[in-house]
């Protein structure tokens, strides 16, 4: 089964835009993402893009086709040798005078020079919203990943360039996602943890179907978050009343013990005989037994506990004085 992210991807791979600043954004962060640019003979550059997305290969070959000024491109299918590893797909575009003033149209170069490290320069094409979406819709084409809602909340795009994710970061704050940045190992993490935020973020990227889906998934979510929580705290009650029973229960089999359930006065003896007689009762279901209401049956049953631990500390002081006697009668025998 093709991962959440895979079907983001696939969906909005298909879109093409009317503005041709849009495209012009989009391609230039998936470049950035998933580019390296290679150096031929007289000053000439090329580009090689690598990607484990079909549909994302066949989106830079189509902006190529648009923006690329004429140059020629090629592409060649890697097969996974390990299994569960997906194909790799390279589009490659072989070093030629033509390339220069495309990375240079797409802010990877500046006057002459490769643009890394400096991506904030030259960036006309995120002076508009509209652009700074195409930008981030083509980052996460490029570098992106979004865990099911079934998971946890989690957004993703990854970039082994600081400066680049400190730019992703600046235009997702500034479109009000609240986006955190962070490190692992060797590449640079911005990231989305609140579920409302990546909705939102998908649905910016217009990725309408992967919106619904993630809607119907949180719901469900949270719906059986829900009934987790009423259940556990059904059960809670549930055990609390079935601890209490046995404390009454205990209290009850002492006042037996010490005096006999008969002579108890008659409403505390109703009470003892109604619990002995439904042990798993719940505390409103015994008081409707015995017709009483439930703070009246809890004062009843407050007052067999108070007469239970009177008898205990009785037998407690009996069994000390017969123990201190005992200890008595000892010493009377050794002196003798």
């Amino acid at each position: 089964m093709a991962s959440f992210a895979s079907e983001v991807k696939n969906e909005i791979a298909r879109l093409m835009y009317e503005n041709a600043c849009d495209r012009t954004a989009e391609m230039a962060a998936l470049l950035r993402m998933g580019a390296a640019i290679t150096f031929g003979a007289g000053h000439t550059f090329g580009v090689n893009f690598t990607t484990e997305n079909a549909a994302v290969a066949r989106k830079v070959i189509s902006l190529l086709r648009e923006e690329g000024a004429g140059v020629h491109t090629e592409i060649a299918t890697r097969r996974a040798r390990r299994l569960k590893k997906n194909n790799n797909y390279l589009v490659r575009i072989a070093p030629q005078p033509r390339v220069a003033a495309l990375l240079e149209h797409l802010g990877l170069m500046h006057e002459g020079r490769v643009n890394l490290g400096q991506e904030r320069k030259g960036l006309a094409i995120l002076r508009k919203n509209c652009c700074r979406a195409a930008y981030l819709r083509g980052a996460f084409l490029g570098g992106g990943s979004v865990n099911r809602p079934e998971a946890s909340y989690h957004l993703e795009l990854v970039t082994p360039s600081y400066a680049f994710a400190d730019l992703l970061h600046t235009l997702m704050r500034r479109l009000d996602f609240p986006a955190g940045i962070t490190d692992r190992r060797d590449v640079y993490v911005v990231y989305l943890k609140e579920g409302d935020a990546i909705a939102d973020f998908l649905g910016m990227m217009q990725a309408d179907k992967a919106v619904e889906a993630f809607e119907v998934a949180r719901n469900l979510k949270e719906v059986r978050g829900q009934v987790n929580r009423l259940v556990n705290c059904e059960t809670a009650n549930l055990q609390k009343a079935v601890d209490a029973a046995g404390r009454q229960l205990a209290d009850i089999r002492c006042l037996a013990d010490a005096v006999g359930i008969r002579e108890l006065p008659p409403l505390l003896r109703e009470t003892a005989e109604a619990r002995i007689a439904h042990p798993e009762a719940a505390l409103s279901e015994l008081a409707a037994l015995l017709c009483v209401s439930k703070p009246g049956l809890q004062h009843r049953l407050q007052k067999l506990h108070a007469l239970a631990c009177s008898y205990r500390a009785e037998e407690e002081l009996g069994g000390a004085g017969e123990k201190a006697r005992g200890a008595s009668g000892a010493a009377s025998v050794d002196r003798g």
